[in-house]
């Protein structure tokens, strides 16, 4: 997690310091991450060559380090109402160094921070301009991101069935879903839930041709667009039988992926005992899509 933001004023006597030359500035301290680090203001720009020859403001920020450092430097020019202008697109510049000694140096900021015209003419008060200066000390570590969880949450929904809006009735069993969920994973179920079909108006449809434990993990597989392990599988009946109706189920709906999780199970699971059967399962779909 990134430290807070530490805010220093720096303040530029403008009439008192248009004498300075390029590379010349004015110099505030400021705290952040345990270390001080020194904020340079150049009026006339800290490099000739990389400031117009004096045309814009040049807006440092460098510490001498021995370690990695990550952190990022905001500056805002203050308006004449006091508040800090957030038009302005210089308002943060992200400086990252990586020393192997200890003569390295952490530089961050801008050469051309605003043109020194554009100054004078907005952000001039009592002959003075401010800007509010802040520092951000990224975490050394990367960020850790937790691998996506979305399909948790889905197949939460379907397990609460908050905000259901069909029933399915499957051998005597029923079976809450959302349409909008059905519709976005299944060409047929859009057809049959949303299209011009008579179904499309029903609250209770009633499935003929799926058994209840094929109906529950193939809803399943629509909201978490995973497979139950092994062990669940077994649990709800034969594994080769349920990927066997599985597979046909995937067909009949336009699941294509389902269809070639449950070949490569079914292919994973070939023994003396069942190639018969598998052959004979996977022939059939072969021949209904030919």
């Amino acid at each position: 997690m990134a430290m807070p933001i530490r805010w220093t004023p720096v303040s530029s006597n403008y009439a008192k310091n248009q004498s300075l030359a390029i590379g010349k500035g004015i110099y505030e301290y400021i705290s952040a991450g345990g270390l001080t680090w020194t904020i340079g203001c150049y009026p006339h720009g800290s490099h000739e060559h990389l400031s117009d020859n004096g045309e814009y403001l040049s807006l440092r920020v460098w510490r001498k380090m021995d370690s990695i450092v990550k952190g990022i430097f905001h500056a805002f020019v203050m308006g004449r109402d006091g508040a800090p202008s957030v038009c302005h697109p210089n308002t943060s510049s992200l400086f990252t160094y990586i020393s192997a000694d200890n003569k390295s140096w952490v530089i961050g900021g801008w050469y051309k921070f605003m043109k020194r015209s554009e100054l004078e003419s907005d952000y001039l008060i009592d002959g003075c301009i401010t800007f509010m200066c802040g520092i951000t000390i990224l975490p050394e570590d990367r960020i850790s991101v937790p691998a996506s969880d979305l399909g948790n949450h889905l197949g939460n929904l379907l397990d609460c069935t908050d905000g259901s809006d069909v029933s399915f009735s499957v051998g005597g069993e029923t079976f809450l879903a959302h349409r909008a969920v059905l519709d976005a994973r299944s060409p047929a179920f859009k057809a049959q839930l949303l299209g011009s079909m008579a179904d499309a108006n029903l609250d209770r449809i009633i499935l003929h041709d799926i058994q209840p434990a094929t109906f529950q993990a193939l809803l399943r597989f629509m909201y978490t667009d995973a497979l139950p392990a092994d062990d669940e599988l077994d649990s709800i009946c034969s594994t080769i039988e349920l990927l066997q109706h599985l597979l046909a189920a995937a067909d009949m709906y336009h699941m294509d992926r389902l269809k070639l999780m449950c070949a490569q199970m079914l292919c994973d699971r070939v023994s003396v005992e069942n190639v018969a059967t598998i052959c004979w399962v996977v022939l059939k779909d072969t021949t209904a899509r030919s």
